[in-house]
């Protein structure tokens, strides 16, 4: 069983999340608090395994005691966010402060029905999760030669997926990639309006352009398009450019977007021409897709086992076939770039 301790002010919240979270055979709501102060002392009593936070509460807000939690009893925690840019930035920031994951509050167009699934999902991924410090091992550089071969690489296509840990990893191998990296497309299992706030930090820290993905754009050479939450992003092509298509439809492995429809899009579209890479994060999505990817003549990389938060996806890819290089994190922007100039020697 896992033990989950529900930290949020509104009773209304604590008791809906108590009910649906209680469904689940293998979660056992062992509490709930109000605040902090509260949650404080019921960490220390009941010991749960993983705790929801709110980030918005009276006496302390949840950004503040997440950070004391963190350095002095670090655990498992999901942060529940409200869907307003003060909610998404403040979701970014608990996640550099050490949070597995975040979730969006039920209301709106977000009912309790859609998040419970997501949620269970997320507090299973949370309880098996390796704590990893927020320090990384210093990244291996690319190499000169593999950096400037990648500046005729104006027709291939990188393509990124992750889930629990992921933010952390999409920024390590992000910010180690130079300027003139191919058009990049990464999905990330996060909420509507989060992703927003995620592009607008990585774009902050990158050499390339990051930013969230908007229906038609151009896949361009230096620069990276997020998949906006709850909507599936498709690799097209119309002759020799490569655009993006931001689509709805069904939830794949309980997920949109899903990293499974960007693969297998880039495996049709962009083929030999493409390198995927799938990080940290629980469950199977894109796996099939990197499989799709690899027989078309991709290069593929999956992040290793020690370097993982959840070691899931790229744990299916491997078991699958579809990794060719299996790699720490701090080691996969080199690969890329090694991969890429290899495409690009190629084809020359």
């Amino acid at each position: 069983m896992i033990n989950v301790l529900i930290v949020d002010d509104s009773a209304v919240v604590r008791k809906v999340l108590s009910e649906e979270l209680s469904r689940a055979r293998d979660i056992n709501v062992v509490g709930t608090a109000v605040d902090p102060y509260a949650a404080r002392d019921k960490i220390l009593s009941l010991k749960p395994d993983v705790m929801t936070l709110d980030v918005e509460m009276p006496r302390m807000d949840g950004l503040t005691f997440l950070s004391k939690l963190m350095k002095h009893h670090p655990m498992p925690v999901i942060v529940v966010s409200s869907l307003t840019p003060e909610g998404s930035q403040s979701a970014m920031r608990a996640l550099d402060l050490g949070a597995v994951d975040v979730l969006a509050k039920p209301g709106g167009s977000y009912s309790v029905a859609d998040l419970t699934k997501v949620l269970v999902d997320k507090i299973r991924a949370a309880a098996s999760a390796r704590y990893l410090k927020r320090e990384v091992k210093p990244a291996q550089q690319p190499s000169s030669n593999d950096v400037q071969a990648m500046i005729a690489t104006t027709h291939k296509i990188l393509a990124i997926g992750a889930s629990t840990g992921g933010t952390t990893a999409i920024e390590q191998v992000l910010t180690h990639l130079p300027r003139n990296t191919p058009g990049t497309l990464i999905v990330q299992h996060m909420p509507e309006h989060f992703t927003l706030s995620f592009a607008q930090r990585l774009n902050s820290l990158c050499q390339m352009e990051v930013r969230e993905a908007k229906h038609n754009d151009p896949v361009v050479p230096g620069v990276a398009l997020l998949a906006p939450g709850n909507f599936h992003m498709a690799l097209r092509r119309s002759g020799a450019r490569y655009f993006v298509e931001i689509k709805d439809g069904p939830r794949v492995h309980h997920q949109r977007p899903a990293v499974d429809v960007t693969f297998h899009s880039v495996a049709k579209y962009a083929g030999v021409n493409s390198v995927g890479v799938i990080l940290t994060g629980m469950g199977a999505d894109g796996a099939a897709g990197l499989l799709a990817m690899r027989q078309a003549g991709a290069e593929t990389i999956a992040q290793d086992e020690a370097s993982c938060v959840v070691f899931g996806m790229p744990k299916e890819a491997i078991s699958n076939g579809a990794a060719q290089v299996v790699a720490p994190l701090n080691q996969i922007a080199a690969k890329v770039c090694e991969q890429l100039a290899r495409k690009h020697a190629a084809t020359a």
